[in-house]
């Protein structure tokens, strides 16, 4: 069967959604530029014609992940109150949902050393998404993170729990804890957002 055929301007695209797909099904340790060339349909150096080698396609990909992320969030907070704190939490569970939808994906890009993090397209989105989290606590505490020491410490255990939450999640070790298991959606939500507002209401 001949390599499938694509427009220059999609081919990067199709390469990565069979990246993703390769990673989903058999893991970042198995991970190779030729498996996902064989997904994909195309030759063996179409992806090394794009990507360069693995690494610069699990960068992309990783990329691509954290816009998702703060898709995620926002599509949450448009649902919510519109008060900061509620803005807040809403970005947070928004986190959480990524975390449950994309978990290998999750992994990569906070766990895993494959992408390189001083890539400019990694680097930016990977920003973009921190930069969230400092603007929702920036809206809670009316004070800059970025010049208030206090607040960035904020910033920081409230990124702790969220990620410690999300990370705890999807590796299973709610299940017994918390019941996780049993329970329903609206009850996880309702726990996250418990958790998550007694770190946002801690005072120095």
């Amino acid at each position: 069967m001949p390599p499938k055929t694509y427009h220059h301007g999609n081919l990067a695209s199709e390469l990565l959604k069979a990246a993703e797909e390769e990673l989903v099904m058999n893991g970042i340790e198995s991970f190779s530029l030729r498996a996902v060339a064989k997904r994909a349909g195309v030759s063996h150096g179409a992806p090394a014609h794009h990507f360069r080698d693995a690494r610069g396609l699990l960068t992309a990909l990783a990329a691509i992940g954290y816009r998702r992320l703060v898709a995620a969030q926002n599509s949450r907070q448009r649902d919510a109150k519109s008060d900061p704190t509620a803005q807040a939490v809403a970005s947070g569970l928004g986190y959480i949902d990524f975390a449950k939808r994309n978990p290998e994906l999750f992994r990569l890009m906070f766990s895993s050393e494959k992408p390189e993090r001083t890539d400019e397209q990694f680097a930016g989105a990977a920003g973009a998404a921190f930069e969230k989290l400092v603007g929702n606590i920036q809206d809670v505490l009316d004070a800059d993170p970025h010049t208030d020491p206090a607040a960035m410490k904020q910033v920081v255990a409230s990124w702790a729990i969220v990620h410690g939450l999300a990370d705890l999640l999807i590796s299973g070790r709610l299940n017994a804890p918390m019941a996780m298991g049993d329970t329903s959606e609206v009850h996880h939500e309702t726990v996250f957002s418990e958790i998550m507002l007694r770190v946002l209401d801690r005072e120095d």
